[in-house]
């Protein structure tokens, strides 16, 4: 490379890549999919399946991508790795906003409930109707609510584990730790299913069931996405492509894990306890 060429400064300057414009087409089907599918068009399924699986497509190569230039182009130095790290800190604010909206929409229809949102009995003098709303039948929080917080609570003492033994070098705990992380996230959103098909109400049964149903399915749908991403960190563990050095998805892995653990505790203490 001739001296007009070299890099003078220790940021990586990414080439020219498909994937962003790539996967935000694809989540505008996954979402344009889903609206369709909630109004009963015929072609909703469909549409959302494409959508979904070019979503998990445009991941599996821009992760790769990011992966390989970790490893094979070492372009990951301590500048980088802070950046890196900065922009996922951001991320994951952005994803405590997103759950702000939801519990608040929640405490908003649960402190203040009025006879427009609700059918429960109304005090004339007050204006105050009761909550939860009359024919909800609440979740028994000490049930599988219960055991599902237990469950991410020691999936995240699994995850550090692993993130232990990476930095200690033992390789095989870090395998062991991981495989135990991902069952355990899909035996939670088994259980959550099992949960919802129990369900006495819907979604569209009063404010109740629309704020509980937005809550903990956006917090299902996060432990999916947390399961993936501890997953391909998983497969790295047993091809030997996690290092002592160099494990900055796995180090995500666990922020974004610990993040849905305590979103969870949030859910388990104000909705499904406090909130009933």
């Amino acid at each position: 490379m001739s001296a007009s060429h070299e890099q003078s400064h220790p940021y990586h300057v990414l080439e020219p890549s498909p994937y962003p414009i790539a996967t935000s087409f694809s989540l505008l089907l996954l979402v344009v999919g889903g609206v369709m599918w909630m109004h009963k068009h015929m072609w909703g399924m469909p549409v959302t399946m494409a959508g979904l699986l070019a979503v998990l497509i445009c991941c599996f190569y821009w992760w790769r991508s990011t992966i390989r230039e970790g490893i094979f182009d070492k372009a990951h130095n301590h500048v980088v790795q802070s950046g890196l790290r900065f922009g996922m800190t951001l991320f994951i604010a952005s994803e405590v906003m997103f759950f702000v909206a939801f519990f608040w929409a929640f405490f908003n229809a649960s402190l203040f409930p009025r006879i427009f949102i609700t059918d429960g009995p109304w005090d004339v003098l007050t204006g105050v109707a009761s909550w939860p709303p009359k024919g909800i039948e609440t979740m028994n929080a000490w049930d599988l609510p219960l055991l599902n917080t237990l469950i991410l609570l020691f999936s995240g003492t699994t995850l550090n584990w692993a993130h232990y033994a990476i930095l200690h070098n033992k390789k095989s705990d870090v395998t062991r730790g991981l495989a135990l992380t991902v069952a355990l996230g899909v035996i939670f959103t088994a259980l959550q299913a099992l949960e919802y098909s129990h369900a006495t109400f819907a979604m569209k049964d009063t404010v109740y069931g629309a704020t509980f149903y937005l809550a903990t399915g956006f917090h299902g749908a996060h432990v999916l996405i947390g399961t993936m991403f501890i997953a391909v960190n998983l497969v790295r563990s047993m091809r030997g492509t996690l290092s002592q050095e160099g494990h900055l998805g796995l180090e995500f892995a666990a922020w974004y894990w610990h993040f849905v653990d305590v979103v969870w505790l949030f859910l388990f203490v104000f909705v499904y306890w406090w909130g009933a």
